[in-house]
């Protein structure tokens, strides 16, 4: 198999930047319609898929989101390995605004989204106990430090509903309690729905606040988020360019076992399962359905 590198990407990054044969590219999907067109082109031999979370001038909310058809319509156009780039906020004092962090582990708090392709009809259970390819999060952290960008990692990643931002209750208690370490919107449920459709996933998140727990800088300023995603979206393109060359052209099955997620997860009998979903199932489980 071909290495094939999607990179999602959330506030402030609707592009990348020096993609051979570049042009946009629309996926349909029988789970709705993607948040845009894909960039697709080939970036040092490598094929390369962007996709912007929000769309190009950011339309969609962090609920409104079509996870389902994004990640979908990755998985039909053969990607192999994808790299989610989000803005996030801090809990953690060395965790400075314009610092990534390779995230490893996430709490969803998100309530007002679907989670799963699958369901009545076709019931699987995929693992998430380790929710990102730690294959794929080695290439992001070695490309990261090449590009001269304060990299951490491990972390974990609170997703919240939003679009609100935390008080500051809640953002005690994400920090003092839970022991999370960035808070974001945005990576749940894509990270478990990449999960049950077999492609590797890992999550980078650019530091651009302290959230509301720090006692020098207060409430999230919507202005200050923009300057540091201005910056953050700078070192995130050099980041991506280092990535073709430490993935290569040669995709290898995933030691990790993350293209193989599904191979016992799908608990409905054959004679039981709904054929409409079945159909629209294709892409995301076709290998074991």
């Amino acid at each position: 198999m071909n290495t094939k590198i999607a990179i999602i990407g959330g506030s402030g990054i609707y592009d990348i930047d020096g993609l051979d044969g570049a042009e946009w590219v629309t996926v349909d999907s029988p789970w709705g319609t993607p948040s845009d067109a894909m960039l697709c082109g080939a970036l040092h031999g490598i094929e390369m898929a962007f996709l912007p979370r929000h769309g190009r001038g950011h339309v969609h909310s962090p609920t409104t989101v079509p996870y389902r058809a994004n990640i979908d319509a990755l998985k039909r156009l053969g990607v192999t390995d994808v790299i989610s780039v989000s803005a996030c906020g801090s809990f953690r004092e060395e965790l400075a605004p314009g610092d990534f962090v390779i995230v490893d582990q996430f709490i969803d708090r998100t309530f007002a989204r679907e989670k799963s392709f699958f369901g009545t009809g076709c019931v699987a259970h995929v693992s998430v106990a380790y929710p990102t390819c730690p294959r794929l999060s080695d290439a992001c952290e070695k490309a990261a430090k090449e590009a001269g960008v304060t990299v951490h990692r491990g972390g974990t990643y609170l997703a919240m509903e939003g679009p609100q931002f935390s008080s500051q209750a809640e953002s005690h208690l994400y920090r003092d309690v839970w022991n999370c370490d960035v808070i974001g919107m945005t990576n749940m449920p894509e990270a478990k729905l990449a999960r049950e459709a077999e492609l590797c996933y890992a999550s980078v998140a650019m530091i651009t606040d302290y959230d509301s727990w720090h006692q020098d800088h207060g409430a999230v300023d919507v202005s200050d988020v923009i300057k540091t995603l201005q910056g953050n979206g700078t070192k995130a393109r050099d980041m991506v360019a280092r990535l073709p060359a430490l993935l290569g052209p040669d995709r290898a099955p995933c030691p990790h076992g993350c293209d193989r997620a599904l191979e016992y997860a799908v608990m409905t009998a054959p004679d039981k399962r709904d054929p409409e979903l079945v159909t629209r199932l294709d892409a995301v489980a076709g290998r074991v359905l």
